[in-house]
């Protein structure tokens, strides 16, 4: 067996360490889900629309986007979140062709009860991290992000 080299383990332990994160981020979804009586989609949908509204109310397709998950599954959780109450759809006041969707008092509600756990976990999850250097840790992962999108796109071509 070739001897590896540094940096190559060093790569290795990073992407290990980001498939764990994952997987610890995820379940930690399905219980704040859980708590609300949605499933972690449904969460993770909710997440983008609060993080992605402006005021005017979000795209089906932006949240799809922001997610990385097809928009016909959005639409289709969407639906049921505003059944639920959780979710408002209006059509777009440019394009009535799209709707535009917002939290509802409820879905604001239900999650602004959960934010003091919220705070708590994100104060163990980033225990020895201040605000400069969780910035830092954000604009390193934006780079490795934006160049894993570049090596996937060269590998897709037969570049690599």
């Amino acid at each position: 067996m070739a001897k590896k080299e540094p940096l190559d383990r060093s790569v290795r332990e990073f992407i290990w360490n980001i498939i764990e994160i994952h997987s610890q981020l995820e379940e930690i979804h399905k219980t704040w889900a859980l708590l609300l009586g949605i499933t972690e989609p449904q969460w993770l949908i909710l997440m983008a629309i609060s993080e992605l509204d402006e005021g005017r109310g979000v795209a089906g397709i932006a949240v799809a986007n922001k997610l990385r998950i097809h928009p016909a599954f959005v639409t289709n959780q969407t639906k049921k979140l505003e059944a639920m109450e959780f979710l408002s759809r209006e059509p777009s006041l440019d394009d009535a062709r799209y709707v535009q969707m917002s939290l509802t008092q409820k879905a604001s509600t239900e999650i602004e009860n959960l934010s003091i756990k919220r705070l708590a976990l994100n104060s163990t999850m980033f225990d020895g991290l201040d605000e400069a250097g969780l910035e830092y840790l954000n604009k390193r992962l934006r780079s490795i992000a934006k160049n894993s999108l570049l090596a996937n796109q060269k590998l897709s071509i037969g570049v690599l």
